[in-house]
């Protein structure tokens, strides 16, 4: 785990409440700095987890584009993580 951003509450419909706990990772695959890195999102009660910079994690992502504006976008929402 390379970092974690603050949770910050972002509305949503999908959530009880109308609002959802978000933050952002930095995670980088096991092999040492030249690895390939994925910056993901975490949502819900797992963003309101802090996980430790530099400890060894496993992540079960999501992978999906959206179109907004003609162009095309990618995003990586952590569904699933546990420290090592």
């Amino acid at each position: 785990m390379i970092s974690q951003t603050e949770a910050v509450y972002v509305t949503s419909k999908k959530s009880e409440n109308g609002q959802l706990a978000k933050c952002y990772l930095r995670l980088r695959e096991l092999g040492g700095d030249y690895e390939d890195e994925y910056q993901c999102t975490l949502l819900g009660n797992n963003a309101l987890c802090k996980y430790a910079v530099g400890k060894v994690v496993a992540a079960s992502m999501r992978f999906t584009t959206h179109e907004a504006n003609g162009a095309y976008y990618q995003d990586i929402v952590v569904t699933d993580i546990v420290e090592l």
